[in-house]
């Protein structure tokens, strides 16, 4: 079976055995996400002068990463768009209430639980690398538009920077507990994010083409304000 986006073909269908749903630029921005978010937590809780050098970087990483998800979820694939997975508070809670009794309707890209997961790290990341940009530890270290804040609310700031550390290990605990919960009930969420492709899936639900255009433009566009904070620092 092939599972990259070139032999997928126009419809992004990859064959009788499944069908693509994650586009390339979703899945290499979770794994890409994951990478940079681990790298931010080991650095942050080591502490040290380089470590702390690169935990400001893997944080611009992490802000970046995010502006580019949000841009995709507006122009990318099929099933990367918010307006494909983020649903009202009606939908959420039958969903929750029809999975715990065992009646979950399978869906194929995020489930209505799942949208809001991401949502909700989304902006819990945004939060963190924002704040984490005006942050100062009051000894050696500060962020690269501390000197724009003044003292005051930079120290306001590296609070909330703190604070909201813990808000992201509940948040990634959460979804870390719901995909085993998924593979428990024989829901395998974590290969599908590595190959693109969603076994025993209707072809009508296939992602498109990767919108190469879209994707160049999109990538430009987060990575640019990224360029510059580094720059300056």
């Amino acid at each position: 079976m092939a599972t990259n986006d070139a032999g997928t073909g126009a419809s992004g269908q990859v064959g009788p055995n499944g069908v693509r749903v994650w586009d390339l630029p979703v899945r290499l921005f979770h794994w890409a996400l994951l990478a940079a978010v681990v790298t931010s937590v080991a650095t942050g809780v080591t502490g040290g002068l380089w470590q702390m050098d690169l935990h400001v970087v893997s944080g611009c990483v992490v802000l970046g990463l995010v502006l580019f998800r949000v841009l995709w979820g507006l122009v990318g694939g099929r099933h990367a768009r918010f307006a494909a997975f983020v649903k009202g508070p009606v939908t959420v809670v039958r969903y929750a209430v029809d999975f715990l009794k065992g009646r979950a309707v399978h869906t194929v890209g995020h489930n209505p639980l799942g949208g809001w997961s991401v949502v909700l790290i989304l902006l819990a990341l945004a939060v963190q690398a924002g704040t984490g940009l005006f942050a100062n530890d009051d000894i050696f270290l500060e962020g690269p538009l501390a000197k724009y804040a003044g003292k005051a609310l930079s120290d306001r700031l590296t609070g909330i920077h703190h604070l909201m550390s813990n808000v992201i290990y509940g948040l990634v605990a959460a979804h870390v507990a719901a995909i085993a919960l998924h593979w428990w009930k024989g829901d395998n969420l974590v290969k599908p994010m590595i190959t693109g492709v969603k076994p025993d899936a209707d072809p009508a639900v296939a992602d498109g083409p990767t919108r190469w255009g879209w994707l160049l433009v999109t990538a430009l566009v987060a990575a640019a304000p990224v360029a510059w904070i580094l720059s300056i620092w």
